[in-house]
């Protein structure tokens, strides 16, 4: 754009300001928590999706945990194919800087993990208190146990539904994943955090079988 910038990968940038910037056309990358998420519910309800305009390389790490616990994946250039099994297998997880696991995915792999069978512990090495939407999920019958940076999710047969609240953005979107797996009816609070992460998220879950909607006051 015709910028003058200088110390990119360095703890000092320096910008000297021009008269003018030119226009560019530039493509977003695709974003890897959302794909992540909609493979997460794929395998969370046992089925069969296909994500397109994905970067694999991305989530090679959410990739290779989703294969830990049985799911099959395919790939091929910006496409990924998951097909889950009958019952997913319990995982361990440690978030980390990228190109670790992220810890964006820690709650939907989280609320996933809720139905896998046996027990996964879940470590968040990156932020604090991103755990408060474990006591959402344990109102819907999830076993989780929550010590400082560490949660044991014990699997449970089923999830049931309940009243609950979005507590983050992340967060919220583990309960409307957890809400489409429980039996019976989920209403789900405080979505605007949702909202703020994943683009016309309603269409898309509904593409994909969801029964679901949405009232924003």
């Amino acid at each position: 754009m015709g910028a003058k910038i200088q110390g990119a990968g360095s703890s000092k940038i320096q910008i000297q300001g021009v008269k003018k910037l030119k226009d560019v056309s530039y493509n977003i990358m695709p974003d890897r928590i959302e794909a992540g998420t909609f493979l997460c519910i794929g395998a969370m309800n046992n089925g069969k999706i296909e994500v397109k305009n994905v970067e694999p390389n991305h989530i090679t790490p959410i990739t290779h945990k989703l294969e830990e616990t049985g799911c099959k994946i395919q790939i091929k250039k910006d496409i990924i194919n998951i097909i889950a099994p009958k019952k997913l297998k319990a995982v361990d997880i440690k978030t980390m800087p990228y190109p670790g696991f992220p810890t964006d995915m820690q709650s939907i792999f989280a609320s996933m993990l809720t139905l896998a069978k046996g027990t996964s512990i879940v470590v968040e090495n990156i932020f604090e208190n991103r755990y408060k939407y474990t006591q959402e999920l344990i109102r819907m019958g999830a076993k989780v146990t929550i010590e400082g940076k560490i949660a044991v999710i014990k699997g449970v047969r089923k999830l049931y539904g309940a009243s609950i609240n979005a507590t983050d953005l992340r967060g919220g979107a583990a309960l409307v994943m957890a809400a489409i797996a429980a039996k019976g009816t989920t209403k789900i609070d405080k979505i605007e955090y949702i909202l703020r992460g994943y683009e016309n998220f309603e269409t898309k879950l509904k593409n994909i079988g969801a029964d679901i909607m949405y009232n924003v006051h």
